[in-house]
């Protein structure tokens, strides 16, 4: 089941700026969100902050019900799965063992090499774990990305901008590869994009300006989301 993730009058700032600003909100587990809003409107800190990546200088946040420690985040992290902009991908190592990397430091209760050839299945890549990143395509690098970060089998996905180095086409592919793991593997995802189409791939969209939440509304399907999503901005 995905997780349920809550910020409570959550702030961050760095320097005399303020990344977030006293921002609430509460996400339902399995669903996916978007967070919209120019550069600096605090999307990207969000995630990081959620992730474990960063801390809060004000609030909470919450995950199933329990407040992040200030200390020793490893293990929350280890439940979240990261996929940013920049494919981040080790070019020494083969498909198979960039999507095992995460993994390998940590006893774990499945058969790790299993579930990455399952997971690069998934994703469309089966029959190339030998190759290296290297010899991929962008959109290829990006399902290996994914795959790596479904490997420890996240009940919360973090998303930053998955689509922003790619074409219209391979950029859209990865939103229903993404739209589809999810909904596989029952994750809560949450995705920073400027991407409108993305954007209306979600259930639910958050905008952001000047670190603080402008709107937060529902995407309904029957609804033509497109220009729903031009009306909120």
């Amino acid at each position: 089941m995905g997780a349920q993730v809550a910020l409570r009058g959550v702030s961050r700032v760095y320097g005399a700026a303020k990344a977030l600003d006293d921002v609430s909100v509460e996400i339902e587990p399995e669903s996916a969100v978007a967070l919209m809003g120019q550069s600096g409107a605090g999307k990207s800190t969000l995630l990081h902050l959620v992730g474990g990546m960063d801390l809060p200088d004000g609030g909470e946040v919450e995950i199933d019900g329990r407040s992040l420690p200030r200390r020793r985040l490893d293990a929350h992290r280890r439940r979240v799965g990261f996929v940013f902009q920049r494919f981040h991908l080790l070019p020494a190592l083969s498909v198979l063992d960039n999507v095992l990397a995460p993994v390998l430091p940590y006893r774990v209760d499945f058969d790790r090499r299993a579930r990455a050839r399952e997971l690069l299945e998934a994703v469309g890549l089966d029959g190339r774990e030998r190759a290296l990143p290297g010899e991929l395509s962008g959109g290829q690098q990006q399902r290996v990305a994914i795959a790596r970060a479904l490997i420890g089998h996240p009940p919360l996905l973090l998303a930053d901008e998955p689509t922003g180095n790619l074409d219209s086409a391979t950029g859209e592919e990865i939103m229903e590869l993404l739209g589809t793991l999810r909904r596989h593997y029952g994750m809560t995802m949450m995705i920073a994009t400027h991407n409108p189409e993305l954007a209306a791939s979600c259930d639910r969209l958050i905008r952001l300006q000047d670190g603080r939440v402008v709107s937060d509304d529902r995407l309904e399907p029957s609804e033509d989301v497109l220009h729903r999503i031009g009306r909120l901005g």
